[in-house]
């Protein structure tokens, strides 16, 4: 179930806030009845009608794309800085990001116009593992890891308990590039676990988001998701859910 005035953007008719227009105006009809409260959800199988027209809804397309670093993970930006959909100029679908890298991170990100897909995906209890690999200033000891690997506190609450493995150090430079998994999605949330413990990160990048992988791509480039893919990764969110 989603908000009636998303599906209406999703179909393409209208921007969202154009949409909350529509439904405000008493323009928009839910199986035969007008509806102008903002908070009416609606389902695949209810017929939607805007100015008398029945709603045609797009197809759902899945894409898996490499972010290149410096661009915002959104749809349209206030200061006209790059976004990802600027990458995807040929598809007409109205598509947008499941969930966000920062503007400085590079790596996977998913773009959809499903947004039931979308909200299993980023739903708290059905986050997925994301890796990230971490180039963070200084050479972190085992024991600030385990911070880490138990969860350190923010200002926004403890995190869950996280997977770190050191790739490589580099004395001289006194840097080191280490992997990190977790299933949570908060806000810079990788860069301020690092800054708790002392190690701010240089470099970001997310290599993997559940078992889909950028192998064979470079940034900027995407791909669509197989109905395989999609399919298996509904049914990770899932599954994962259950377990948490």
């Amino acid at each position: 179930m989603e908000r009636l005035q998303k599906v209406i953007a999703h179909a393409g008719l209208a921007s969202r806030r154009k949409a909350e227009e529509l439904i405000k105006e008493g323009r928009v009809k839910v199986n035969g009845t007008v509806v102008k409260e903002l908070g009416v959800k609606v389902g695949p199988n209810d017929r939607i009608e805007v100015n008398e027209v029945p709603l045609q809804k797009e197809a759902p397309v899945y894409f898996l794309f490499y972010k290149p670093r410096g661009v915002i993970s959104a749809v349209a930006d206030d200061k006209n800085r790059k976004v990802v959909t600027d990458y995807f100029p040929h598809v007409e679908e109205r598509i947008y990001p499941v969930g966000r890298l920062d503007y400085d991170t590079s790596g996977l990100l998913l773009l959809t116009n499903d947004g039931e897909f979308a909200n299993v995906l980023m739903h708290p209890k059905h986050e997925v593992d994301k890796v990230y690999v971490a180039k963070v200033k200084g050479i972190p000891l085992r024991e600030n890891l385990r911070k880490l690997e138990r969860g350190v506190m923010l200002e926004d609450g403890k995190t869950a308990p996280a997977k770190t493995k050191v790739l490589s150090v580099d004395k001289r430079k006194q840097t080191a590039i280490v992997e990190i998994t977790i299933h949570e999605g908060r806000n810079r949330q990788v860069r301020r676990m690092f800054d708790a413990i002392g190690h701010p990160v240089l470099k970001l990048k997310r290599e993997r988001y559940g078992f889909l992988t950028l192998h064979g791509l470079s940034a900027g480039d995407a791909r669509e998701l197989t109905p395989h893919e999609v399919k298996q990764m509904r049914a990770l969110a899932l599954n994962e859910g259950k377990k948490r």
